[in-house]
């Protein structure tokens, strides 16, 4: 099994992406829940994770609770979303408006960013990588990354709702390399 694990709750004012926006006083504490929890759940040896900034905090956070030590590897960052990138969402609207609405889609391309369809296929394209990772490997990333890897493992059609699949912060989701299978587990 490989393990993946969103960051924890960062400051919602910004946007994400490839931003370097840090943690928020309760992203830390839920992720000192979740590498509590871990700690006494499962067997970790190793942890990669993004090198966004959001989750690099949180894998120190959770480096420090497991003694385990982590590595960076960029092809676990969220959608870049170019220009928009750790723009307060105030300023997004007014200078991006097209992008901040329901007239958004899959195929939408953020300027000097990508769609999400973009997302898509980045992540499908590192799968056959990260299946090859060994067992009790925690992947420290973005709801962006894990819901892209249900919908390829759960054959859903790529769409819009960033939430169906509860990747909430901190969360943690089983991946069965073998059967290729991916679920929530805390």
């Amino acid at each position: 099994m490989i393990y993946l694990m969103r960051h924890g709750q960062d400051d919602e004012s910004f946007i994400g992406g490839w931003s370097d926006v840090n943690l928020i006083d309760e992203g830390r504490k839920q992720v000192t829940e979740a590498a509590l929890w871990i700690q006494k759940n499962l067997p970790i040896k190793k942890i990669v994770c993004s090198d966004v900034k959001r989750a690099i905090e949180t894998a120190k956070i959770v480096s420090e609770i497991l003694g385990v030590p982590y590595e960076l590897n960029s092809n676990l960052r969220e959608q870049n979303k170019g220009l928009l990138n750790g723009m307060k969402k105030e300023e997004a609207m007014e200078k991006y408006p097209l992008y901040m609405d329901d007239s958004v889609t899959v195929d939408t391309i953020y300027p000097e960013g990508e769609s999400l369809r973009d997302l898509y296929k980045r992540i499908y394209s590192y799968l056959e990588q990260l299946l090859k990772l060994e067992d009790n490997t925690l992947l420290i990333t973005h709801r962006g990354v894990i819901n892209m890897i249900y919908f390829i493992f759960n054959n859903i059609s790529l769409n819009m709702d960033k939430k169906q699949f509860k990747v909430n912060t901190a969360s943690i989701h089983e991946l069965d390399k073998e059967h290729k299978l991916i679920k929530k587990v805390r």
